[in-house]
């Protein structure tokens, strides 16, 4: 029986999503910066926000991105080199691909990563570059971090920036040349969504600016 186009293209999920939940269980200890909260719900909130595309993003998400955005950070923030390879073995090229491309940082040591703006200037230059499937999870995991601060910005104002490497300034602007990599790319709803969310960030911190 021939399948239509909306049938072949529906998302299933399989034993390998459930093995990616366990793997990043396994390798991502840690709490978001400055809460109490575990790094798992970012990483399953970015994987939700991928999922979410399905049949909306112009082309179709497959359970290769949703794994791939459940591990964005593994390599970046959990092993660098070492830890992409793992992963190849264990979900193959195409996850690994996919992660090599969202990682600013392929070091082995997080203590050795270039300096912040280094790497996220030569983030922003790659990704350019990248399919759209990369870019789809990178905007969904740069919305996921958007709303967390303003979330949080409502709650305890301008000292949720005391959690990050550099201020409000350097944080909106990396955000917005993000945003005019995706929105150059064709966009998507997250895309769109990224776009609402900054611009209230923007606006409830503008009075930083003046102090």
């Amino acid at each position: 029986m021939t399948m239509n186009n909306k049938e072949t293209e529906q998302l299933h999920l399989t034993s390998r999503f459930t093995s990616a939940v366990d793997y990043a269980r396994h390798i991502h200890i840690e709490r978001r910066k400055g809460t109490d909260i575990p790094y798992m719900a970012h990483l399953l909130g970015v994987a939700s926000l991928v999922m979410g595309e399905s049949g909306h993003a112009g082309f179709p998400v497959t359970e290769e991105m949703v794994i791939a955005a459940l591990l964005h950070d593994a390599v970046e923030d959990q092993g660098g080199l070492p830890r992409l390879k793992d992963i190849e073995q264990n979900f193959g090229s195409n996850v690994a691909r996919m992660v090599e491309g969202l990682s600013d940082s392929l070091s082995e040591d997080p203590g050795y990563k270039q300096p912040w703006l280094e790497r996220k200037q030569t983030y922003i230059q790659r990704l350019r570059d990248e399919p759209p499937d990369v870019k789809l999870i990178s905007a969904a995991d740069k919305l996921y971090n958007a709303r967390a601060i303003l979330e949080d910005y409502r709650e305890i104002g301008p000292r949720i920036w005391e959690r990050f490497k550099r201020g409000r300034q350097d944080q909106l602007r990396y955000f917005n040349e993000l945003l005019n990599v995706y929105t150059f790319a064709g966009g998507s709803r997250i895309v769109e969504e990224l776009k609402h969310v900054i611009n209230e960030l923007e606006v409830i911190s503008k009075d930083e600016e003046q102090a």
